[in-house]
């Protein structure tokens, strides 16, 4: 862990996280031709994932990743950054590219345990990587612990040297360059890493109008992100973002990649950064308590045709915001503060808490690891949450 701390350069975990990501690189988008498959189904596609330009280009490189089988990568250490929050780095070929595409995440499964016929029983979990999708050589994931968290217990169980199993990449949000003037983000908690993979985009892009051209100052657009730190504490009912859990937003010092994010928005004018926290001390300017009305009216753009609105977090925050996705994993009915406050559903797209290691999906399979998950999937597209060829759906990590 050490070692890891000092080549990111603070000196203690969270101020190391927030300061580990500033190389600078150029990004690509999911492209046209990309395919939206319901989260947790592997990406059983080939091709069609990005831009025909990009495939050309990744066909003389190297990349890391398979969207057809299970690719072991090595942890090389881990970071505390907060009490119940990780940082883990994994290694790959030095010369190799991971193959993320903005917006997209990977699966990771572990034989955690036996069936009663005695074969393997795999869970696998969707997260977003956090390092540059341009990076060679390793990628860094950002995980909550949970104390019944089987796939965040597993990982924060390993030890430098052990191997984590992955799939991908699944595209989640199609990005594109200049496809929207204003962006605006709703994260909670670890909900922040897909946003983070679009944020780096735009800003280091020099081909996306949604830049800030810093030579001129010129903002071609306005990016926020209203950021509300929360954390599942008890089964409880008496919060607005409870949904079955009682949510406790913690102190500034939890707030997850803030050095990060305070850095893209002192160096960006376009980025403009909003927290909102329980426990503020007297020196905070931030909000203070659950995301309001005011709030998303404040910190914003307004509702319009050149307007989207991305939200990704806890179960219980996302059906305060926006409402959650439907069944099927598709966006579903828009509700909550956003729907109030004058959004239409083509304004506002809904990332799934999974996506960001958020737990709220499990999948656990009494399989062989020959099996051929994408195959069953697809055959199940109604719901991954139904008990269709033995996947079942749980709310821990």
């Amino acid at each position: 862990m050490a070692g890891l701390l000092r080549r990111l350069g603070r000196a203690s975990a969270l101020a190391v996280l927030g300061g580990a990501f500033g190389e600078q690189h150029r990004c690509g988008a999911g492209g046209a031709g990309a395919r939206r498959l319901p989260l947790g189904a592997v990406a059983a596609v080939s091709g069609g994932v990005c831009h025909l330009e990009e495939e050309k280009q990744e066909a003389s490189e190297k990349v890391a990743l398979s969207p057809d089988k299970w690719t072991e990568f090595k942890l090389h250490e881990t970071a505390r950054v907060s009490h119940n929050s990780h940082l883990f780095r994994f290694t790959f070929d030095h010369e190799a590219k991971l193959g993320l595409h903005v917006a997209s995440c990977i699966l990771t499964r572990a034989p955690l345990g036996e069936d009663a016929e005695g074969k393997k029983k795999y869970v696998i979990r969707p997260y977003t990587p956090i390092s540059d999708i341009e990076s060679r050589g390793y990628f860094d994931l950002l995980i909550k612990v949970y104390p019944e968290g089987k796939m965040s217990q597993h990982i924060a169980g390993l030890k430098p040297g052990d191997v984590l199993e992955v799939k991908g990449p699944i595209e989640k949000f199609r990005y594109s360059p200049n496809m929207k003037k204003q962006i605006g983000m709703i994260a909670g908690g670890t909900g922040i890493t897909p946003m983070l993979q679009i944020i780096m985009e735009i800003v280091k892009n020099p081909d996306d109008n949604t830049q800030v051209h810093i030579d001129n100052m010129t903002i071609h657009s306005i990016f926020f992100l209203l950021m509300v730190n929360v954390n599942v504490t008890s089964t409880s009912t008496h919060h607005p973002f409870s949904g079955g859990a009682s949510v406790r937003q913690r102190s500034p010092d939890d707030i997850l990649l803030k050095g990060k994010l305070d850095q893209l928005a002192a160096a960006h004018p376009n980025v403009k950064v909003f927290y909102t926290v329980d426990n503020p001390s007297k020196a905070w300017r931030g909000g203070a308590g659950y995301i309001s009305k005011d709030m998303i009216l404040k910190g914003l753009p307004a509702p319009g045709e050149d307007t989207m609105i991305l939200v990704c977090g806890p179960p219980g925050m996302m059906k305060h915001v926006s409402g959650e996705k439907a069944k099927d994993w598709t966006q579903g009915e828009l509700s909550g503060l956003l729907k109030e406050t004058g959004y239409t559903e083509g304004m506002v797209f809904k990332f799934d808490g999974d996506e960001a290691g958020q737990g709220s999906l499990s999948l656990s399979l009494s399989l062989p690891p020959s099996f051929k998950l994408e195959r069953a999937l697809k055959r199940s597209m109604g719901g991954i949450r139904s008990m269709t060829l033995g996947v079942a759906a749980h709310r821990n990590m």
